[in-house]
């Protein structure tokens, strides 16, 4: 089979969330002696990138989004380990996420992370219920360029507001851009605590970050 058909095909999979089938397609392609970056740049990422747009679309929904992830992350374990060091592309550039202080909700969290993981974007994953120390320590140990964060309650959003101010307090506010989503979250209320960018939802968040950090 010509490896342009597995690429179709390997899109098609991760779309239509077949887990069963994606082991055996990615062990069949890399038999066929082609290359590893390949399956991923125009197999997976394009099967991922449909799957956004269903989902931006709604005809897609969380779980879809989760399957569809566990499908491409199936294909990944078996291709990584046939990637030379040379064949990994340089990141688009390092970003912390979390769910900010006293939220416990990380579905929307985990979402946007895999979106932005899978667009090229190294993430640091802090988890959920983030201490507003721990966004601020990691991402200058880290040398991030961008810190995210998440909140599914009213109650907790105004800890984002605090993140902001202690990056001020430091003098570091213009090393990181920060944009900040989830329910309750509003561009209005981005605006009003001074971060510079807010995402709707998963699929919003890529091109946001993309154009906030500058990248074509």
């Amino acid at each position: 089979m010509k490896k342009e058909d597995y690429f179709k095909q390997l899109s098609d999979l991760v779309f239509e969330m077949e887990e069963d089938n994606i082991i055996p397609l990615v062990e069949d392609y890399l038999s066929e002696g082609y290359d590893a970056m390949e399956a991923i740049d125009h197999g997976l990422i394009p099967g991922m990138d449909r799957v956004g747009v269903a989902f931006d679309e709604e005809e897609y929904f969380v779980t879809d989004l989760l399957f569809a992830a566990d499908t491409m992350y199936m294909a990944l374990d078996i291709l990584k380990p046939c990637l030379s060091h040379g064949d990994e592309k340089p990141k688009l550039g390092k970003i912390v996420i979390g769910d900010i202080q006293g939220d416990t909700h990380d579905i929307g969290k985990n979402l946007v992370k895999m979106m932005l993981e899978t667009a090229g974007f190294e993430m640091i994953d802090l988890g959920k219920d983030v201490l507003i120390e721990l966004f601020v320590e990691t991402a200058i140990e880290e040398k991030a360029q961008m810190i995210c964060m998440s909140s599914l309650m009213s109650t907790t959003m105004e800890n984002m507001r605090k993140v902001i101010e202690m990056l001020k307090e430091k003098g570091v506010r213009d090393q990181f851009k920060v944009m900040i989503g989830g329910g309750p979250v509003t561009e209005k209320y981005a605006q009003e605590i001074g971060a510079d960018a807010y995402a709707a939802n998963a699929t919003e968040a890529v091109i946001v970050a993309k154009k906030v950090l500058e990248i074509a």
